[in-house]
């Protein structure tokens, strides 16, 4: 039988070099997106460009070990809404904890949202969440409560449009969004809908988050 050759750990120094550049691309993701340049991140973490790429061959291998456990809360979130006693509770609840990850990540939609099988960690996840939110969704229509032309498909186009209010306002009333998700939800209840949870934004807060750059395109 072959013998198995162990993984060595890192060195002490490499160890810290990693946990930099790790530290500091969840920093910069999270207010940037994945667009960000590698460059900002090793700036951040106070490492050359070839130490960043000794430790990360790849941007997406840094955006792996960034979102792991993000992605990995996701998921937790799908399987605490199934086990939700009501079902239309437990799909409002996840929708809700998807979409407050976001706000609180710029980049983690691009992540979940991007079909890019090089990512090997949000392909993975987005394998084990599909049949789980595909269930959500099946649940909540199976007892009445969500309307039953709703689709798993119409997911990723919730993600968009939320996305879009979670960015434009993040800067003049960062909660806003959730408002927003109150109107989309009452409009998927197949019931009587319910008072919104938030005021509208004043004319002030609109006309500053319309002016940002690229709000209009």
């Amino acid at each position: 039988m072959p013998s198995v050759t162990p993984v060595r750990p890192l060195r002490r120094d490499a160890q810290a070099n990693r946990d930099r550049i790790v530290a500091a691309a969840r920093s910069v993701f999270a207010s940037e997106g994945l667009g960000a340049p590698v460059e900002e991140i090793a700036r951040l973490a106070g490492v050359g460009m070839g130490t960043l790429y000794r430790r990360f061959p790849t941007k997406d291998a840094l955006v792996d070990a960034v979102f792991e456990d993000t992605l990995a809360t996701i998921e937790l979130a799908a399987r605490d809404a199934l086990a939700a006693d009501d079902p239309w509770a437990g799909f409002c609840a996840f929708l809700d904890r998807a979409f407050a990850l976001h706000a609180e990540n710029r980049g983690l939609k691009d992540v979940v949202m991007t079909r890019s099988t090089s990512r090997a960690a949000a392909e993975s996840a987005r394998a084990r969440l599909r049949p789980l939110i595909a269930t959500i969704v099946a649940r909540a229509q199976a007892d009445g409560s969500l309307r039953s032309d709703f689709r798993t498909e119409d997911i990723p186009v919730l993600f968009w449009a939320v996305g879009r209010v979670i960015e434009a306002t993040a800067e003049v009333a960062p909660g806003a969004w959730r408002r927003h998700v109150g109107i989309v939800l009452d409009g998927l209840r197949a019931q009587a809908a319910t008072p919104l949870p938030g005021p509208a934004l004043s004319r002030s807060q609109l006309d500053r988050a319309s002016a940002r750059p690229g709000r209009n395109a």
